[in-house]
């Protein structure tokens, strides 16, 4: 019972963790990642579809992505979807690909994104703090019930405060190495 709350709690808190990790990887570091283009999302025959699922995406160097669509016919509407987007890029097609090279960040430009980071690290925090309130009221609950002793229960609310601790070091140490990403020149 407490095992199925901790199991439970475990998982969200990793899912928290990971969903850090993704958001982290569209941010753009001055390094060409195909992780930029995930949210990217086109028009393909009336359903919005995004660019990995219509096209290759390849990182032939630091500073440059190359998307080669499938179709040919989907040049335009890639690049119209990359000019409208909020990376910041200018798409470079040659009738069969589209090439991005992505320009150095400023220092500036870096510091911005630092915060954004910390944002969303903040964010994934609070959502395991949230969690470890939830597991220690459903632990709570099932003394209540008889269902847990009382040692039991304080048992179970260390395991809790230890997930915590363990996955809110994780996302620090995603927040560590992203920091450390983005102020690579």
């Amino acid at each position: 019972m407490i095992k199925d709350v901790l199991r439970e709690i475990e998982d969200k808190m990793k899912k928290s963790v990971q969903s850090l990790q993704k958001e982290l990887g569209g941010l753009r570091a001055g390094r060409a990642t195909p992780a930029l283009l995930e949210k990217l999302v086109v028009e393909y025959y009336g359903v919005p579809s995004p660019v990995h699922q219509i096209a290759s995406v390849t990182v032939p160097d630091a500073r440059t992505l190359v998307i080669q669509p499938w179709d040919k016919a989907l040049l335009k509407p890639i690049e119209k979807a990359i000019q409208k987007s909020d990376l910041g890029l200018t798409p470079n097609s040659d009738g069969a690909l589209i090439r991005l090279s992505i320009p150095a960040l400023t220092t500036e430009r870096r510091n911005e994104l630092v915060k954004v980071a910390k944002k969303k690290a903040e964010e994934a925090r609070v959502a395991i703090r949230n969690l470890r309130r939830d597991a220690n009221e459903l632990v709570k609950k099932l003394e209540k019930d008889g269902s847990a002793s009382e040692d039991q229960t304080k048992k179970g609310q260390e395991e809790v405060q230890k997930l915590t601790d363990k996955y809110i070091k994780e996302a620090d140490e995603v927040l560590l190495a992203k920091e450390a990403e983005i102020m690579e020149v």
